[in-house]
């Protein structure tokens, strides 16, 4: 936001629920304030699409240039929604990099095409690389997302780590000397990225990897799912996909219901993706900046700790997850 300042540009920061007291707030204030450039998340871009509004309906947006979407991997259908409902000629761009960054490792440029499911390019002054598990760069095929040189933004130390011991194990453990970011990316023929979520808590059924996105994106077009998450359990020597759903109105999770989400998982991806359990919760942990936390689920289904709870803003959510009696069968 500072950087914002010094270009001569203003700053229009909103701060409370994006649905209250519907889901076109957002989008009455970039129409009425005249936004350029406008910042959210791919879950709010398929929140309001579940929930039937419609952007463009009585609103022009003849300011609006970009369109910034963070937090989650942005999925193809978003794309659609938003060229379709929103604006034919506006900048989509799906950025990842990392509050610990404050910069982007992928990024949108006004200069190039947008493909859907694609971030567009990588960030400048960043050696970006996707590496395999002998830390070769590969192109078009899955791996650890990492960068090959040092960086203008990258952080040097952790506060309260004097020996940088818990720095260096969050990004320099994977490979030697180079920053392994923990997300599982593919750059793409067009020179841009996909990201499929998290590397850690990538599943891995039947020694298969797949990344937690595909799973989302097939369960989450649902009208029935709010949202999801998740997560691989240690099951009889191999790892078997378990998933949690928030539902919309009080509705109950059934038999239909659960095959529904099975039958939609496995029709458009693989039968590696379908879980074995689908389980209905209340709520998902997220961090403070809206991110669901697969990791700190996956401990607590396992009797693990959790670290670092003070960074979750509803760590209670977690409880919903201890010994469940579904989990033991």
């Amino acid at each position: 936001m500072v950087s914002t300042l010094t270009t001569g540009a203003g700053l229009f920061i909103y701060d409370g629920s994006p649905f209250y007291p519907d889901g076109n707030r957002l989008l009455d204030m970039v129409e009425k304030y005249k936004i350029t450039h406008f910042g959210t998340s791919a879950k709010w871009i398929s929140a309001i699409e579940k929930a039937g509004v419609i952007p463009n309906h009585n609103r022009q947006f003849e300011n609006l240039t970009t369109i910034f979407s963070t937090g989650s991997p942005l999925m193809p259908e978003n794309y659609d929604f938003v060229y379709k409902n929103w604006k034919s000629d506006v900048c989509l761009s799906s950025i990842s990099g990392g509050t610990d960054i404050c910069s982007c490792f992928a990024l949108g440029n006004p200069a190039l095409p947008v493909y859907k499911g694609e971030l567009q390019c990588l960030g400048l002054g960043l050696d970006v690389a996707i590496l395999n598990d002998d830390g070769e760069r590969v192109f078009g095929e899955a791996g650890e997302l990492s960068c090959m040189n040092a960086f203008p933004a990258m952080p040097v130390k952790f506060w309260n780590d004097s020996n940088d011991e818990k720095y260096k194990s969050a990004y320099f453990d994977k490979f030697d000397n180079i920053w392994c970011h923990g997300d599982l990316a593919k750059i793409t023929e067009n020179q841009g990225l996909t990201i499929y979520g998290r590397s850690d808590a990538t599943l891995n059924p039947g020694g298969v990897r797949i990344g937690t996105a595909e799973i989302y994106r097939q369960v989450e077009k649902l009208p029935e799912v709010v949202e999801s998450i998740a997560v691989g359990q240690d099951w009889d020597g191999d790892v078997r996909v378990i998933l949690f759903v928030v539902l919309h109105n009080k509705m109950q999770l059934n038999e239909e219901l659960t095959n529904k989400i099975k039958t939609t998982i496995r029709s458009n991806t693989t039968p590696r993706h379908i879980p074995a359990k689908v389980i209905q919760v209340t709520a998902i942990p997220k961090t403070l900046s809206g991110k669901i936390v697969e990791i700190a689920v996956r401990n607590v289904i396992h009797n693990r700790p959790v670290n670092n709870t003070d960074a979750l803003a509803n760590p209670e959510a977690l409880e919903q997850y201890q010994n469940l009696p579904e989990l033991q069968n």
